[in-house]
Order: structure tokens, then C-alpha cells, then sequence
């Protein structure tokens, strides 16, 4: 192993080591290094980079030269193939993290089943049979046999549905490996080849029982026979996966260690009190505990470190031949701690630990562990008769939204993680559900939501569908059957168990839930409650489901969640739902660059709304891709906008109905918290499959304009208007009070005339709302023919803008006649680049116009005008009244940044312009 380099990062220097062809990062802590010994050693490893061997672990992924084939292609055994000589010349490249299809779309053997109608060309597991879908997997690595009581381990995070593993000869795993959801780690020290040149072999099976899909919520429901993903047999958002993610879908890794390796560290915070966002802290207590293996036959005794902000505690410990403890430390006092906040309350301050284990003062084994000082509480308010949440003492109204993964396919990386976890931060979002008929996400997810500041409800493998809640005539099993799935108790519990552990030590989890829609079996939910979740974790709120009355009493009836569709927006604010709505949602569909992503050209047709007066009838005739592609109608909502002209009109008017549809659920619910509501859920926030609903951005990472309006309407301090009475209203989510804040409204007509209609200084209480002053009656002078404009602005002493929100109302008639004769505007545009990546479009509008109405802002290549995927924008679909002017800060990734961009401007009344970044 050799070092190629090095970087510090705080008090850590981070080597980075060459394995293998594998790229390596090993952290050594240099807390107690003074200034000159640090610059010494920095000196020392320059001048012996490319000599310097560790002794400490070692960890590098197997994520290259994968090669599979379809099993009945193999003639040969595992411990045959798993010989390093054995021919696999034949064999194709396989992506490993990944399924078979994802090779198969790899390798062109399949079209891209996102696509149009493709995915129906792609043959179904239950009607070609499992064989077609279970293959070998090999990969050649290096690896040298170790000296001493050395270890190396092989490691999976995940592989679905089961296995049988073989290196150099040997069948690794004594009985076959079951389970998508349960790690998996082999000491593999006596099965290295001496000349260090190993191969190994994994031979992946669908699972058990894959799912007649048709039509039906999970097809007929049997795909909850497994311990697995439900939604691969399909749902109401997307279409069947025909492998039903069959593959290595996770990471494969090596790990060295010495003769003890530390697994499933915990780390427990606890916050007594009401603390406050900023200041000094009262002290927090840390508890501390691991599980210790020795993978030798004696016994071993050593110390067990753990490190935190420069301070160090430590206990001596013996483990047993080829024994396994768990190891607690004493409670650790952190003084003046640095507290982790939800995004929107403070900041999300993270501690970086180490935890050692040494013998004869060498490191055995070490992790680095990544947690936030916070505590979670929950109490019951007998207002709302629903659960408040509290995060260090404070009470959070949530405002989340639902998530099922980030790619059906299973393609999963940190950048994609990343950007979809700082959308739903810059929605003003404080919490993600991680729904049930999915996944236990993975790590990076959790790493994600650390750093933004989302709070998660992670469900367990249970859908109310699949599971027997409901009579279903698509569902093969009755409810009676179908409400003892899985087929194995004991393998769900042994995937809970090892998923608790896998997760719990990030702040960002807040709740667990045993289900959606439906709680666990009873011996698996008492197993759950009583048993491993108090042992394992017991500092997190337990939900038996995910609308249980102990989250939210149903005095309303049905199923205590929804509506899904569209609504109209006076429904938000005036009829009162379950008091903390774990599904609520509406439309979502992208604007036409969005849609020619994944919609063939012949299929670009626009939905006709038809609506009958005189028999009080609708209809909507829509194409069958999109139907396909679970499109959920617009209705009578489009139509005010004026007659669709095409499929581009359609989809540019879609957008302020979004815009309209997201801010009015948010502000809605918003207006009653505390009263009617502790929080609600939007389903859904994105999609893993290009559906065309209940999204705020398409699989492609392009936000349509609903995610803009959600940010509007969860402003931390918003000022909005109650279309039901005409009050203007006020929430205030801060923790703080909010004094000498002026409110100022104004109304502009079609024509740009500004009608100044009050200005008044209001204050604001933490974490409430309120209303300030009626404006029905004002408005309707104004409008009452063409309808009007509607500027509502928030300002602090200073003159600081701190909310602004803008709204289009209709005419008496509730038609949007005046849009539809809007003047054309030209737009002063001015790009800035602050530095690479980071831009700022500043437009302004003349005094002699009219409102410059809903422009969208993009950042797209020179060439084809493409937008540039993922790029955030701190506000976006913004309207520019006359005189007036709006700075939009763009941000791109550094790895998307191209030599020929520009940034694109459209709107309403605004033709397109392009100016190109210098």
C-alpha cells in the first residue's frame, strides 16, 4: 500500500493511500499535536510518501472490474469459478453497486426502462421465470495474506434477495445468505491467495417470491412475502421492475483490522432542558457503547479509546477467544456543546469522533464517527389531538415530505443523495418520511440530511396494501394471509435489528414507524417495541403505523391520511383534516423540457378537459404513455388560464397551477398550526421513475415550479393571504420574537398601476401565527374584472426584506382574464459570477410596464439550451412589478460547470432571453 498524499481536515490528517488500484482515505487525529509537532509530521509523511506502510484499518470498496452471466450460461460451481485461472472470457461487465437491469441497460440489452413505453419491452420476471434473472457475479482483487493476528473481512451492505459466496476455491458463507435488508461481513484472512491475486464469486437469486404485477398496489400483493421492496411489483406511481431489483444492490467491501474489530458503535446525546439556538450551552451527556469481536482464538485484552473535542475517555477490556461483547463506556460530560438543529432553527453542528481499540498500544481496529449533539421529544397536545414533535426542548411544526427512494433501479450515489436532500432544504422543508413499501435508506441519505438539516421518519417494509389492510380483489391472498407477510418473522426482525444499527447514530433520524398504513404482525410489532428498539436504540419516538390515532386521532374517518389530488385552494385553508397529516398531496407534473425527457415525440399530446354543465359531468382524455407514466388530471384547474393551444401551453400553464397548488397546501395548514394542525407531510416530494405525480422535481433533478411555491409558502417567517376570509396572515416558525416588522401591501392592476392598500408594524411571538388585517373587501374594487396582483411583503426595522409574496387572483368570475392580455415586457438581465458555480441574475423591470409575470429562471448550455442538471436557485417562477427589481443566487456543481453556459429567462409575458456566462 502506498501514500499518495494528504490533507487536513480540522484536527485530522486524512492520508490518502493507494491499495490495489483502489483509492483509500485513512484518518490519523492530531488533537493533542501541538502547532510546531503538526508541522513537523506534515513534513515527515512529504518526504515518505511513497514508503510509508499503516498498520491501522483499512477499508476500500470492490466497486471496478465486476463481470457477470446468467446462471444457467455457467457450467461450473462455485468453487471452481472463484479460482483466479478459471476462463470467464466470456463473461460481460457488470455494475456492482447495482441489479441486473441496471447491467442490462449498461450493456445495451435493454432500453431504458424510464423511457416512453419501454419498460413494457423488457420481460417481466413472473412470466419468464426467476432463472432469466439470476446470475454469477466474479471480481479479480488484490490482496496480499496478512502477518500476525491480522484480519480482512469482506463486507455487503445489501444483496437482493439471496446469495452463495465463494473465494479462491471456498464457500464463504456456511448457509445460504437471505435478506435484502441484513448486512453481511466474513473474515476472509484464511481464504487469501498467497500470491495475492484473489477472485471472488457470488452467485444472487431474485427473491423468493416475486409477484404477479397486475395493476394492483404491489400487483397482487405477494411480493410482501419477502423481507424486500414492495413497489417493484408496481403502485400507482410507477410501473412494474422487472428484475424486482434482483442484483449486489449495495456496497461490496474489504476491511483490515488487527485481531479485534469494533462493530455498531452508539452514540446517545441527551439535553436536558430548553435550550436556545445560539450562546452557551448547559453541558450534554454522551453515552457511548460498541460491540467488540475477536477474531482469534485467545484472548485478548486492550484498551478501548473514544475521542471527542480534544478530550479522550478509556476502558480497559479482555474478549474471549473468538468471542463477541458489547463494551459501554461511563456517561460523558461535553461541556458548552455545539447543538444540531432542524434546518430553519439553527445549525446542524457536526462532532467528529474516534473510537480505538489498541493492543500493546497498536490499533486493532478504529472508526470515525460523525454524530450531532441533540434530543428529540414528543408530547401530546390535547388541542390538536395529534403528537409535537420538540427538538432540544423546543416544539418544531413540521412541514415534510414523503419519500420513497432515490431510483427504482437502485442506483444510488452520494452527489444524487445530495442534491435531493438540499431540494427539500431549500423547499423550507424540516423532515422527510421514508415510506414503508421501500427501503431502510442507506448511509449517504442519512449523511445528507445531517448536513441540511432534515429530520427523518424512517417506516419499516409494511404497506397497508400489501399487507392486508384493505379488501383487494387484485390481491392473490386474503386479508387474513396477507396480514401475516412477511412468510419469515424471524429474518424481518434479524433486518430490523441490524438497520437500527446501520443508522441510529444520525441526528437527522428522528422517529421510527412500524408500517405504512398498517402496523407489523402482532409478534413482530411486540418484538419492535418491547424488545429491540429499547435495546438497540430506545431514544427515538416509536410509531406502531404511519396514521396511527397515537401519531393523530381520525375524528374525520377514512383512512386518516389525504387527499392526494388536486384541490381547490380555498380546501387548504378552510377544511380541516387529520391534525397531523402523514399523505397529503396533489399534481406535479415538469414544464415541456421536462416532459421530452421521457416522452416520445408522438406522445407529446396535451390532456382535454371536458366538463358537462348541464349533467355536472368531467372527463379528461389523455394519451396512453402518459397514462402510462400514472399522469393524475389537472381537471378544471388549467382552464381559467385559458384555452391549451398544445402540449407546451399545457405544461407552461401546469406550472401555475403547481406554483398555486404547493404554497396554498403549505400556507393552509400553516394558518392553523397549533390550532387544527403539529404538522403535515406532502405526498409526495419526489419520484424514483419518471411518474408524473405528486413531485416537485422529476427524476431528472429538474424542479418543477409546485417546488418554488412549497419554498414560498414554508418561509421560517412568511407573510400570506387567506383566500377563504381575505385576511392577510402571518407565521412566524422561529424560535425568536419578531418586533418592529413592517407589513406592507400593495396591488397592481393588468395595466402596472400600484394600488398601496396599508402598511403597518406587526410583532410576532415565537413559533405562532396570527392574523393582521382584512383585505376582501379592498381587493375587490380592484379586481373585479381582469383580476389583480397582490405584493405582500414583510420588512424588518432596517428595511430588510424578509418575506415576500406574490400573488395572481382571479376576475369575479374566477377566470384569469387579464393574464391572458397581458402586455410583453423586455426584462434588463444581468449575470454576476461569483466565483465558479455560483452565479447571480439580477432582473429589472421599467416603471412604464406591467408586471413582468412568472419567469423561470434556468441555467442551461450554449449549444442544445439545455438545462444544466442538478442546479439550485434561491427562488425561482418570480414576478417583477413595475420599477421593480429581483437578485436570484444560483448555485451549479463544480463537475457540472461547462466553458459555454448561460443562463436562460422566460416568462408569462417575457420572451425568452439567453445571456451568456463570461
Amino acid at each position: 500500500m502506498d501514500v499518495k498524499g494528504y490533507f487536513i481536515v480540522g484536527n485530522e490528517l486524512m492520508l490518502i493511500l493507494v491499495k490495489s488500484g483502489q483509492q483509500i482515505i485513512n484518518r490519523c487525529g492530531m488533537h493533542t499535536f501541538s502547532v510546531q509537532k503538526k508541522r513537523f509530521y506534515l513534513a515527515f509523511f512529504s518526504l515518505l510518501l511513497s514508503t510509508l506502510h499503516l498498520f491501522a484499518q483499512e477499508s476500500y470498496e470492490l466497486n471496478n472490474n465486476w463481470k457477470c452471466l446468467n446462471y444457467k450460461l455457467v457450467k461450473d460451481v462455485g468453487e471452481n469459478l472463484s479460482v483466479i485461472n478459471h476462463p470467464i472470457h466470456n463473461w460481460k461487465p457488470a455494475v456492482v453497486p447495482g441489479t441486473i437491469l441496471t447491467t442490462m441497460l449498461e450493456n445495451g440489452e435493454i432500453p431504458d426502462p424510464f423511457f416512453g413505453m419501454n419498460n413494457e419491452k423488457i420481460p417481466d420476471i413472473y412470466a419468464i421465470g426467476k432463472d432469466h434473472y439470476t446470475y454469477w457475479f466474479v471480481n479479480d482483487f488484490d490482496e496480499k495474506v496478512v502477518s500476525g493476528d491480522q484480519q480482512v473481512w469482506l463486507n455487503f451492505r445489501g444483496i437482493n434477495y439471496s446469495c452463495e459466496i465463494f473465494l479462491n476455491g471456498n464457500k464463504v458463507n456456511p448457509t445460504t445468505v437471505k435478506g435484502m435488508y441484513l448486512r453481511q461481513s466474513f473474515n476472509i484472512t484464511d481464504y487469501l491467495s498467497k500470491d495475492g491475486k484473489n477472485r471472488l464469486a457470488v452467485l444472487v437469486f431474485p427473491p423468493d417470491v416475486v409477484g404477479n404485477p397486475n395493476g394492483g398496489q404491489g400487483g397482487d400483493g405477494t411480493i410482501a412475502k419477502n423481507v424486500g421492496l414492495q413497489y417493484t411489483a408496481g403502485w400507482d406511481w410507477i410501473q412494474p421492475i422487472r428484475d424486482r431489483n434482483t442484483g449486489i444492490w449495495d456496497k461490496v467491501f474489504i476491511e483490515k483490522t488487527g485481531p479485534i474489530a469494533i462493530k455498531d458503535p452508539h452514540i446517545v446525546t441527551l439535553l436536558p432542558g430548553k435550550r436556545k439556538t445560539s450562546g452557551d450551552q448547559a453541558p450534554a451527556t454522551i453515552k457511548v457503547s460498541t460491540t467488540l469481536q475477536n477474531a482469534t482464538s485467545r484472548s485478548v485484552s486492550g484498551t478501548l479509546q473514544f475521542s471527542v473535542a480534544g478530550e479522550k475517555i478509556s476502558k480497559e477490556v479482555t474478549i474471549g477467544p473468538k468471542g463477541t461483547i458489547d463494551v459501554a463506556f461511563p456517561d460523558h460530560i461535553l461541556k458548552n456543546p455545539k447543538l444540531w438543529w432542524p434546518a430553519n432553527y439553527g445549525d446542524q453542528h457536526l462532532y467528529t469522533s474516534s473510537l480505538e481499540f489498541l493492543t500493546n498500544k497498536e490499533i486493532s481496529d478504529q472508526q470515525q464517527i460523525a454524530f450531532g449533539v441533540r434530543e428529540i421529544q414528543t408530547y401530546w397536545n390535547p388541542t390538536t389531538r395529534s403528537k409535537e414533535i420538540a427538538v432540544n426542548g423546543q416544539k418544531i411544526f413540521i412541514k415534510g415530505g414523503n419519500w420513497i427512494v432515490s431510483d427504482a433501479m437502485l442506483r444510488f450515489s452520494k452527489e444524487r443523495y445530495d442534491a435531493e436532500i438540499r431540494f427539500h432544504r431549500d423547499m423550507n422543508l424540516n423532515l422527510i418520511r421514508v415510506w414503508g413499501g421501500a427501503l431502510t435508506e442507506r448511509p449517504e441519505f442519512y449523511e445528507a440530511c445531517d448536513r441540511y438539516g432534515l429530520l427523518v421518519i424512517q417506516d419499516f417494509w409494511m404497506s397497508g396494501d400489501c399487507n392486508g389492510r384493505w379488501e383487494d380483489p387484485k390481491k392473490l391472498d386474503d386479508q387474513w394471509t396477507r396480514r401475516q407477510y412477511p412468510d419469515d418473522h424471524s429474518l424481518f426482525l434479524a433486518s430490523a435489528a441490524d438497520m437500527i444499527k446501520m443508522i441510529r447514530n444520525h441526528p437527522s433520524l428522528a422517529i421510527w414507524c412500524g408500517g405504512n398504513e398498517i402496523t407489523p404482525p402482532d409478534d413482530i410489532l411486540v418484538a419492535l417495541k418491547d424488545s429491540i428498539m429499547p435495546q438497540l436504540d430506545g431514544t427515538r419516538w416509536f410509531i406502531d403505523y404511519s396514521n396511527s390515532d397515537e401519531m393523530s386521532y381520525n375524528f374525520i374517518g377514512g383512512n386518516g391520511d389525504g387527499p392526494y389530488g388536486i384541490q381547490d385552494i380555498e380546501t387548504f385553508w378552510a377544511d380541516r383534516t387529520w391534525p397531523f397529516n402523514s399523505e397529503v398531496g396533489s399534481v406535479g407534473i415538469g414544464d415541456m423540457e421536462s416532459l421530452e425527457r421521457f416522452l416520445p415525440k408522438k406522445n407529446l399530446v396535451a390532456p382535454i378537459y371536458t366538463h358537462d354543465e348541464t349533467l355536472g359531468t368531467s372527463s379528461e382524455e389523455v394519451d396512453s404513455v402518459w397514462k402510462y407514466h400514472t399522469y393524475i388530471g389537472y381537471g378544471k384547474h388549467i382552464a381559467p388560464y385559458g384555452t391549451v393551444t398544445d402540449v407546451e401551453d399545457f405544461a407552461k400553464k401546469a406550472q401555475l397551477v403547481n406554483y398555486n397548488q404547493y404554497r396554498g397546501l403549505i400556507e393552509g395548514f400553516s394558518s392553523h398550526m397549533w390550532e387544527w394542525y403539529t404538522g403535515t407531510i406532502i405526498w409526495k416530494t419526489q419520484n424514483p421513475w419518471t411518474s408524473m405525480r405528486g413531485q416537485l422535481y422529476d427524476y431528472y433533478l429538474d424542479p418543477n415550479a409546485g417546488l418554488y411555491g412549497l419554498r414560498k409558502g414554508s418561509e421560517p417567517l412568511h407573510v400570506m393571504y387567506d383566500p377563504v376570509d381575505g385576511f392577510i396572515m402571518v407565521a412566524n416558525n422561529l424560535l425568536e420574537s419578531k418586533n418592529n416588522v413592517m407589513l406592507s401591501v400593495k396591488a397592481y392592476d393588468m395595466e402596472g398601476e400600484v394600488h398601496p392598500l396599508n402598511q403597518v408594524f406587526i410583532y410576532m411571538e415565537p413559533s405562532s401565527v396570527k392574523k393582521i388585517l382584512p383585505l376582501k373587501q379592498q381587493l375587490q374594487k380592484i379586481g373585479l374584472q381582469e383580476g389583480l396582483f397582490l405584493n405582500v411583503q414583510l420588512l424588518s426595522a432596517n428595511k430588510e426584506l424578509l418575506s415576500d409574496n406574490f400573488y395572481w387572483l382571479p376576475n369575479e368570475d374566477g377566470q384569469y382574464s387579464g393574464l391572458q392580455q397581458l402586455k410583453k415586457v423586455p426584462l434588463d438581465v444581468q449575470v454576476q459570477t461569483k466565483m465558479p458555480g455560483e452565479y447571480e441574475v439580477t432582473l429589472h423591470n421599467s416603471p412604464e410596464n406591467p408586471v413582468a409575470f412568472f419567469n423561470r429562471i434556468s441555467l442551461v448550455d450554449q449549444g442544445q439550451k439545455q438545462r444544466i442538471l442538478p442546479t439550485f436557485y434561491d427562488d425561482n417562477y418570480v414576478s417583477i412589478p413595475p420599477g421593480g427589481s429581483k437578485t436570484i443566487k444560483i448555485s451549479c456543481p463544480k463537475e457540472k460547470i461547462d466553458s459555454a453556459m448561460s443562463v436562460a429567462v422566460e416568462g408569462w409575458n417575457v420572451d425568452t432571453i439567453y445571456i451568456p456566462i463570461s
